[in-house]
């Protein structure tokens, strides 16, 4: 590939990922965290697009407070970002999307969005449905990537495909998205098939995402634009002007954008991804020692079984205890049923409400 044919990736790294506390905090995320391996799902992400005949730089897009925590982890393995955008404020993905978009020097650049507080498993198949729907992209389709379900999750949206796209491989023209579902409706998607998990990752060219919130969100495009007009720039990180920017509608690419524009593809792909959006699913993802338990840190389970426990500065012992997620942070201890960590939310707010 010449080098404008180069994708720019777009790394979203906003998230509070409060639903992982009390190991995820306001201020340091689960995309920086080290959850599943060595590196955090925000470094899993830069070497997600390492390949250099594929990808060029990429643009950093997060919150100004963890500016300095993404500089540091991109500097321990090495990362570099053509520019790392600072969000004066959070308005949601798709004003987000839209500062990444404006800072692409050819508004022609193929840019791929994706989330840093994601793990994909095959990368090799992440980035050969990413080539697959290039010529798509490039001919102005915006591109989402559906996640093939292993089961009638309720925690996601849905996109169901509709026709074959002539010339394309192996890519669909969106019929429709779909809400989070109740679970008979999750199941009966499955049943009828069709329906991919929406995993919040896009390919598109710069100015056709462009073009396409200028028709359906156009007052977050004049705001995007005029707080990039205004931005403060320090070597390769940009400040949008915040009074101009707090003014952006917040909403999401998918209602903003994506429900709303005709020319939406959907290529299916089966990467081993997860959200990691819960301590439920990161137990299914990882590993299992001999007791069927996930452990992490400093942990001792006797005749203890099918447990998620994280020690993380405290020494945790548990004994005789099945289906637990025992997570140890700091002077913080939650303890809750397998299956129940959808709760975790319900917990933070009580202690919100207790400061």
């Amino acid at each position: 590939m010449s080098n404008n044919d180069l994708i720019t990736p777009v790394i979203l790294s906003g998230g509070s990922g409060t639903r992982l506390w009390p190991v995820s905090t306001a201020a340091r995320p689960k995309q920086f965290l080290n959850l599943t391996g060595p590196l955090s799902m925000f470094q899993m992400t830069l070497e997600r697009c390492r390949d250099s005949d594929l990808f060029d730089l990429p643009i950093i897009v997060g919150g100004a407070k963890h500016a300095s925590l993404a500089e540091e982890q991109m500097d321990e393995i090495g990362a570099s970002a053509a520019a790392h955008i600072l969000e004066p404020c959070a308005r949601n993905t798709a004003p987000a999307i839209a500062l990444a978009a404006l800072a692409c020097e050819n508004p022609q650049r193929l840019i791929l969005v994706m989330p840093s507080d994601h793990v994909i498993k095959d990368v090799s198949a992440f980035q050969d449905a990413v080539r697959q729907s290039l010529p798509l992209a490039k001919a102005r389709w915006l591109v989402t990537f559906g996640i093939a379900p292993d089961g009638p999750e309720t925690g996601y949206g849905y996109i169901q495909q509709g026709a074959g796209i002539f010339g394309s491989v192996n890519s669909f023209k969106v019929e429709r998205f779909v809400e989070k579902p109740n679970r008979q409706n999750a199941e009966k998607m499955l049943e009828d098939g069709g329906y991919h998990w929406n995993a919040g990752i896009f390919l598109f060219r710069a100015d056709s995402y462009l073009q396409a919130l200028g028709e359906h969100a156009p007052e977050m495009l004049e705001a995007a634009k005029n707080a990039m007009n205004q931005s403060h720039k320090d070597k390769n990180q940009i400040t949008p002007n915040e009074a101009i920017f707090a003014h952006a509608p917040s909403d999401s690419i998918d209602y903003a954008v994506m429900e709303k524009a005709d020319k939406v593809a959907v290529t299916p792909v089966d990467a081993g991804w997860s959200d990691v959006g819960s301590w439920d699913s990161l137990f299914e993802i990882s590993a299992v020692n001999d007791q069927s338990n996930v452990t992490s840190g400093s942990v001792l389970a006797i005749n203890a079984k099918d447990n998620l426990i994280h020690a993380d500065g405290l020494e945790v012992a548990a004994f005789g205890v099945h289906d637990l997620i025992i997570v140890a942070s700091g002077n913080k201890v939650m303890v809750m049923p397998r299956g129940q960590s959808q709760n975790v939310k319900k917990i933070v707010t009580e202690f919100q409400k207790a400061d």
